[in-house]
């Protein structure tokens, strides 16, 4: 039988893992790229339109966005699903995304694969991945499939 502690420290675990995922869209859109990279453990991973490990990996990735013509974005992380087991779990959510690629209003939707643990006494991913569904101008639609960027492409589960 679980305890009323235990479930109460279920309860703090999952609403930590929440708040992880929040505060991640909140740094990265706001390019605080040091707090961003500090949400990964030390040999975290970011999975997507490249691969980056460890924090140093992490940072000139992230910090490099706009070099490649991302300028401006704004995620929105939804329909978290979070399989707890202790001090790890696994969390699956969907990602949308409006953004600016080479000066291009873009759209882009996805789903974010991701394994964290408590780490230094607080939640972090080891891994983030995201596949994306369709990351395509507004002015040219978009649907499951539908692709201008190359990297986003790769992501997808067809490509895979």
């Amino acid at each position: 039988m679980t305890t009323l502690e235990q479930r109460l420290q279920r309860l703090e675990d999952l609403e930590a893992i929440r708040a992880l995922d929040a505060k991640y869209c909140r740094v990265l859109d706001d390019g605080e790229w040091a707090a961003l990279v500090d949400l990964f453990t030390s040999d975290g991973e970011f999975i997507g339109l490249s691969r980056a490990r460890g924090h140093e990996e992490l940072l000139a990735f992230f910090s490099g966005l706009a070099e490649g013509g991302l300028t401006a974005f704004w995620h929105h992380v939804t329909n978290l699903e979070i399989d707890l087991d202790g001090d790890t779990a696994s969390v699956r959510s969907f990602l949308w995304q409006p953004c600016v690629l080479h000066g291009v209003p873009h759209v882009a939707a996805g789903r974010y694969r991701d394994t964290v643990t408590r780490a230094g006494g607080r939640w972090r991913y080891r891994t983030k991945q995201v596949l994306f569904h369709y990351f395509a101008p507004l002015s040219e639609g978009w649907g499951d499939g539908v692709f201008t960027l190359d990297a986003a492409r790769a992501t997808h589960p067809r490509h895979q």
